[in-house]
């Protein structure tokens, strides 16, 4: 690991986000070396504070810290601001006078009357990067609406796809397992960022204002799926763990537990028949081509899970890698988080805490040979930094 300064470093943001988008986005640039200030109301702070599963000392009892602000804020720095105060106000505008980066996601049009919407602000301040990030964007007309993830995966299409196909038992949709639009929308606002810190500071010398929606950001991020009916005008189906567009490409039960299967061309089909001891179905006029094996998936789907019946999960993962087929059992997150590769890979990673004596959690999984992500500071309690961040952004004055 080289010893080199953080790529990200002295880059100030200002972090006006609360639940997961927003915090998402900063705690990739504060993995990074970018000094994140997060503003927080005094009265309770981020809602996700109170979100997830309580964090617990050694002895049981709750240290007011929760799972999913864990997740989201770490190595960033706490201050209580409260907007509607003038003299908070006062210090919140010093504080985006000398921001590098502002990100923010409240309602749309609702920062102006205190002087903190773009125009405004990058009157002050004509470097700022400024990044919003809402449900629908700041214009259309769904902008002044609210919104959460589930809504996004809904009105996106992603819950027409997700889910058990209509034959099926428990047919229906299913909520992906996690915020992903939320996380989505969060990439594509630290990616932005980023495009926009590169065009201030070597070709424009401006900053300028950035307008995620998680609407658009979940729409775009579904790719390929939108793209086929953007093609063929045949809407996408609910398949349960089947590919869209490739067979076999899905989980199928062995003698003990299930395994996930993706075959990616007719010449691993073959290797893959092969492999089961059933050579013959590879040249069978209904299955020869990935083509001819989506048309006739219903016919070739019970003689597959007939033959992975015969032997373990572990077997099958072991005879299937050798021949080069990609393939892995269904994990929970207990057998995730303790896969060999992943430990191997260092994806959990720990922090001396005080209170409970080591913080674990998961690792950034951006890998820099230079510049890599670092860990140096825990979430922070609410208004934790208050004083050193107004003493180090504003001088002794405090505005």
């Amino acid at each position: 690991m080289t010893s080199m300064s953080p790529a990200l470093s002295g880059v100030k943001v200002l972090d006006l986000t609360r639940v997961f988008a927003g915090p998402w986005a900063t705690q990739m640039l504060a993995d990074f070396g970018a000094d994140v200030v997060k503003v927080e109301h005094p009265l309770g702070g981020d809602d996700v504070r109170r979100m997830g599963f309580p964090q617990r000392r050694a002895d049981g009892s709750e240290t007011g810290q929760t799972s999913s602000f864990l997740a989201m804020n770490r190595n960033k720095r706490s201050v209580t601001l409260d907007m509607a105060q003038q003299e908070d106000l006062a210090k919140l505008l010093s504080l985006a006078e000398r921001a590098d980066i502002l990100v923010e996601n409240f309602k749309t049009g609702s920062l102006r009357k205190f002087g903190l919407d773009y125009l405004t602000l990058s009157a002050r301040n004509p470097g700022l990067i400024y990044c919003s990030i809402t449900g629908y964007g700041q214009d259309g007309p769904y902008a002044p609406r609210p919104g959460y993830d589930p809504i996004f995966q809904a009105q996106s299409g992603l819950l027409s796809v997700t889910g058990q196909p209509a034959e099926a038992p428990g047919a229906g949709p299913a909520l992906v397992g996690y915020s992903v639009s939320d996380i989505n929308a969060g990439f594509y606002a630290a990616i932005s960022i980023l495009v926009a810190l590169r065009a201030r500071d070597d070709i424009t010398g401006r900053g300028q204002h950035i307008d995620i929606a998680l609407l658009d950001t979940q729409l775009a991020a579904q790719s390929h799926i939108a793209q086929n009916y953007l093609v063929s005008g045949r809407l996408p189906v609910r398949a349960g763990t089947a590919s869209q567009i490739n067979m076999p490409w899905q989980a199928f039960p062995t003698a003990d537990a299930t395994i996930m299967i993706a075959v990616g061309n007719d010449r691993q089909f073959g290797i893959l028949c092969k492999a089961l001891g059933a050579g013959e179905i590879a040249t069978d006029p209904r299955f020869v081509t990935n083509r001819d094996r989506m048309a006739n998936k219903s016919e070739l789907a019970p003689i597959l899970e007939s033959a992975f019946e015969r032997r373990t999960a572990a077997e099958w993962v072991d005879i299937l890698n050798a021949t080069g087929i990609a393939c892995g059992r269904l994990n929970d997150f207990a057998s995730a988080l303790s896969d060999p590769q992943v430990v191997h890979r260092k994806m959990i990673c720990e922090m001396p805490d005080p209170e409970i004596g080591s913080f674990r959690f998961v690792a950034n999984p951006m890998r820099l040979s230079e510049t890599p992500a670092s860990y140096h500071r825990l979430p922070p309690r609410l208004g934790q930094h208050n004083d050193e961040v107004l003493a180090d952004w504003l001088g002794s004055s405090g505005i």
